[in-house]
């Protein structure tokens, strides 16, 4: 069944349809994302999981529309990406996209508090005081503001990629990776900050992991294998997880029952 196109209000942040996305041509064709549909529901976090190759970053780079799509579509707030323009699908990814990524990207010669602001900055929008302290104040963030990149542990550093990226007030916040340069213990910081801004803030959070543990922090995980999800699990222990990616991975496998069938919320 293929879903309807969605609306800005609709309490849907995200949606694919078919989604397909092809690198090459001929014997050198890999389908990356196989005709994957999903809805992703506001103020939720979902985690999209998988092995190396399973598709799983190249789904969300097309969601977010850092690439463009082979077939299918993809819906943004209820806006349909693929009817976009480069001008236009740059400001979507500037004004109603926050991204999150394993390395912090924040700019060495600019305090803490610089970067956070940046992206407003550039679009030529007001800083809202009260909506800065908002946001760096769960994150612990209040004291660090004037401190540049080098003086920040890497914990801290990926929280003020996080303050950046809720600042301008996202439709949906895409993490990939977010906890791959941290230690464990600071991961685990940096996953619970995540959490709180979907409990407290509402935000929309999706994640993409290869790391089970750091998926269980979802309300809603996707498993991936070979460009298809494979594996719709709501609020999974990492022994699920684990027992769920082992077996959508075996050899011979080729997706399971859900690689035909739409993903709904």
């Amino acid at each position: 069944m293929t879903p309807s196109p969605t609306r800005p209000d609709d309490g849907v942040a995200a949606e694919t349809v078919e989604l397909t996305k092809v690198y090459g041509a001929g014997r050198t064709e890999v389908r990356a994302v196989d005709r994957v549909s999903i809805r992703v529901a506001r103020g939720t976090f979902t985690a999209i999981m998988g092995q190396s190759g399973s598709g799983k970053s190249t789904l969300m780079h097309c969601m977010a529309g850092l690439d463009r799509i082979t077939g299918g579509r993809v819906l943004l707030g209820g806006q349909d990406l693929g009817a976009l323009d480069d001008k236009a699908l740059t400001r979507i990814r500037r004004d109603r996209v926050g991204f999150v990524f394993q390395s912090f990207n924040l700019l060495p010669t600019l305090t803490a508090g610089q970067n956070i602001v940046l992206p407003l900055e550039l679009a030529g929008r007001r800083v809202d005081p009260d909506q800065l302290a908002a946001v760096v104040g769960p994150l612990g963030l209040g004291d660090r503001l004037q401190h540049r990149p080098s003086e920040l542990s890497g914990g801290q550093q990926q929280r003020v990629a996080i303050a950046r990226a809720l600042l301008t007030r996202p439709d949906v916040l895409f993490a990939d990776e977010p906890t791959g340069a941290l230690d464990s213990r600071t991961g685990e910081q940096v996953l619970g900050h995540l959490r709180q801004c979907v409990d407290d803030l509402r935000q929309t959070v999706l994640m993409v992991t290869h790391d089970a543990h750091a998926a269980s922090w979802a309300d809603r995980v996707l498993v991936m294998a070979d460009g298809r999800v494979v594996d719709d699990l709501d609020r999974p222990s990492p022994e699920r997880l684990l027992g769920a990616l082992a077996r959508d991975v075996r050899p011979g496998a080729r997706g399971g029952l859900l690689q035909d069938a739409e993903v709904t919320a």
